[in-house]
């Protein structure tokens, strides 16, 4: 069976996704473009809303490899198709990665050599955080150890998570009209970030941050583009996302899913409200 569709589809989104998302990091470090994490916020949220309008015809616009995890695990999606939509999007974070470095290379090495920062040491952090996220955020004074930046990007991805599936499952009669749920699937993200980004920059999704922090490793950042010996990249970026996006599919499942298949007694006032008005003009 082939998935070219999905595979498209997944790949070009979070190539846009990246693309934006990231781009505005870059922006803000190179240029001081931004003024205040919510302008950054918002140019990822816009970034993903864009994405998903791209591409949901293509894909379910998953783009995110916790989002596919978990709709895997609450049986929205089959088992089959998840090595395609990972593969996609990890191929959709790196060629985003690359395309940012060929656009700001220039740049970069300019910032470089003006703040006195060797690539590839301590200090040159400060730019690869472009590419991806860091505990605690380079650009903050916060405290953060492994444990709580792998808490907090797990609760992010959980709440993101939750999010895409309150605004796009039927039971949920609150949710907006269909071709309004990326915008609000865009501004949670804004929202997380404004919330999690001071501790790590709010990854929330594995694909995002390993295809251009490959990209930052491979043109010269090497090790600085991998810290923490120990482990944190690989437990805070990769798998706290990936267990956040799996609990928030079984919470929803398991608990809030059902809770919403039995409407509350104000629920049932404003149906039949509804349906008395329909009567009277009837």
């Amino acid at each position: 069976m082939t998935y070219r569709r999905e595979f498209i589809g997944e790949a070009l989104g979070t190539f846009v996704l990246v693309l934006f998302g990231c781009g505005s990091v870059a922006v803000s470090v190179l240029f001081n473009a931004h003024q205040g994490l919510m302008q950054a916020a918002l140019a990822w949220g816009i970034g993903v809303t864009l994405a998903i309008y791209l591409t949901r015809h293509l894909s379910c616009a998953h783009l995110n490899p916790a989002v596919s995890l978990a709709m895997v695990v609450s049986g929205r999606m089959s088992a089959r198709k998840m090595p395609v939509y990972i593969a996609a999007q990890f191929t959709g974070a790196i060629l985003a990665g690359l395309t940012l470095y060929l656009l700001f290379a220039p740049s970069i090495t300019a910032y470089e050599q003006a703040h006195g920062i060797m690539r590839g040491t301590a200090e040159s952090v400060k730019t690869a955080m472009m590419f991806g996220e860091y505990y605690p955020n380079p650009g903050t004074t916060a405290i953060v150890s492994m444990p709580l930046a792998m808490c907090a990007e797990a609760f992010g991805t959980f709440l993101l998570v939750l999010m895409i599936f309150a605004l796009t499952e039927g039971c949920n009669v609150g949710r907006p009209d269909n071709a309004l749920a990326p915008v609000f699937i865009g501004l949670t993200v804004t929202s997380i970030i404004c919330l999690l980004a001071p501790l790590t920059q709010a990854g929330l999704n594995p694909a995002r941050d390993f295809g251009p922090r490959l990209i930052a490793w491979f043109t010269g950042w090497g090790d600085t583009a991998f810290p923490d010996r120990i482990g944190g990249f690989f437990h805070v970026y990769i798998l706290a996302p990936l267990a956040g996006g799996m609990i928030a599919a079984l919470f929803f499942v398991r608990i809030l899913e059902t809770a919403m298949k039995h409407p509350s007694s104000c629920c049932d006032c404003q149906a039949e409200k509804l349906k008395s008005t329909k009567g009277k003009k009837r």
